[in-house]
């Protein structure tokens, strides 16, 4: 029995572009059952909709290509149908993906992953950084291991997505992976918009996140005080790897400048314009640019350094591992008695509340620390009222200013002298003594 495949064409009412356009959708339907093939690239004006005929009204020049184009791809669609049918293949996500290019390499969420990340990998360098590839292989990488230890199974169907699967995903990276909420929430919204992409594709006919809902919990972004910056300066470390983090502690807070940064911060990255030292360069997470004044102390850091053996040439500094590195920062909060979390993240919240807090407009500290979007920025903006009452209160400690608090507690605790007496005030005075 031959099978019914029809094509039709539709336009997206629902969203109008800013000239006035609406989309020209594709519905496909085989035996009754119905899915979108997404848009033909074609934009009309409603008006000019002819519903029933499914093309456009008039004889126009114009009117008769855009009514040809759309019989092509009806016609085209009609093709793909008909090889699939003989294929005894035939199915409407089969015929989207044909149409849209893909093929049968992304039935299993294992190879939609690889399909991507291999994207992205062509993108490295171009407009995405390293780390948003090592973000995307991670993902597959837990993904799998979800999958492993829950299912028994090293991939799965695509059909076999749901928000159970999503959910336990979630779970297993908390569990199993021991990852905080935020970290978790993170790599899921990785998972998510690969997902997004096979629902695009029209690969994936149902959004296994719908009804899912992970939420970012507030973190309190710290700063290192005026005070604690200086202990950090002035402590003397007998051991040469304490000394050496401390200084790139130190040049991340004058800097802002993130740990891979730093380490990958060369010497045609610092440049001298109008006899101002810079650092020109783009973040390595974002690819994002970073615009930084060297700052004297700054520049004695790396002066410092200049000459050290044990670093990568055009290197401006020798940097341990990550892990290394936020093990002797622990260590370098203990000396100096610091009872926070040394971590190069708290170096640039500690440079931009600093900035923020003496007066650089929010434009400037945002451009130093490369962000994408001022919001971002905006965080630390909060962080400037705690630096704030730390700097007030310590205004209020100082030996001038409590002699002035005791000036005013002797001035409000002398007699106000007391109004004149009236003759009427007097009369009653005299009575209550007689009583």
């Amino acid at each position: 029995m031959r099978r019914i495949f029809k094509v039709s064409f539709y336009i997206r009412g629902n969203h109008v572009n800013k000239d006035g356009t609406c989309a020209v959708m594709i519905r496909l339907s085989l035996d009754g059952e119905r899915i979108s093939a997404g848009t033909t690239g074609i934009s009309i004006k409603p008006e000019l909709w002819d519903g029933q005929r499914q093309q456009l009204k008039g004889r126009n020049t114009e009117v008769v290509q855009t009514n040809k184009k759309l019989g092509g791809i009806r016609d085209e669609l009609l093709a793909i149908a008909e090889k699939l049918e003989f294929e005894g293949t035939l199915a409407l996500d089969r015929v989207k993906a044909v149409f849209l290019g893909v093929d049968e390499e992304y039935d299993t969420i294992g190879k939609l992953l690889d399909k991507y990340i291999k994207n992205v990998k062509e993108q490295v360098g171009v407009c995405l950084s390293k780390t948003s590839l090592s973000k995307y292989e991670l993902c597959k990488k837990r993904f799998t291991q979800m999958l492993e230890k829950k299912y028994h199974c090293k991939d799965m169907s695509l059909k076999e997505l749901n928000p159970v699967v999503v959910q336990d995903y979630k779970n297993f990276l908390m569990t199993d992976v021991n990852m905080c909420n935020n970290t978790a929430v993170k790599t899921m919204k990785t998972f998510r918009t690969v997902i997004l992409h096979g629902i695009k594709l029209g690969v994936i006919h149902k959004d296994p996140f719908v009804g899912v809902h992970f939420h970012m919990e507030k973190v309190d972004r710290g700063f290192l005080t005026d005070e604690e910056i200086s202990a950090i300066m002035t402590k003397h470390f007998d051991l040469p790897r304490l000394e050496l983090v401390r200084d790139l502690f130190i040049f991340s807070c004058f800097t802002g400048l993130a740990y891979i940064d730093v380490k990958a911060l060369t010497y045609d990255k610092i440049m001298r314009l109008a006899d101002v030292d810079w650092i020109i360069s783009k973040r390595v997470k974002t690819v994002t640019p970073i615009n930084v004044v060297l700052s004297d102390g700054a520049k004695r850091i790396i002066e410092k350094y200049k000459d050290y053996p044990k670093k990568k040439k055009g290197h401006v500094f020798p940097v341990f591992s990550n892990q290394k590195t936020n093990q002797y920062l622990k260590e370098i909060a203990t000396a100096c008695g610091i009872d926070k979390e040394l971590t190069f993240h708290m170096a640039r919240h500690t440079f931009a509340t600093l900035t923020l807090s003496k007066g650089v407009p929010i434009e400037s500290v945002s451009r130093m620390l490369g962000h994408t979007n001022i919001r971002t920025t905006q965080i630390y903006a909060k962080i400037t009222n705690k630096k704030i009452e730390h700097d007030m209160a310590l205004f209020f400690k100082d030996n001038t200013i409590r002699d002035f608090d005791k000036e005013s507690i002797n001035m409000t605790s002398k007699d106000v002298e007391k109004p004149k007496a009236n003759g009427k005030n007097k009369d009653a005075e005299r009575s209550a003594a007689r009583a």
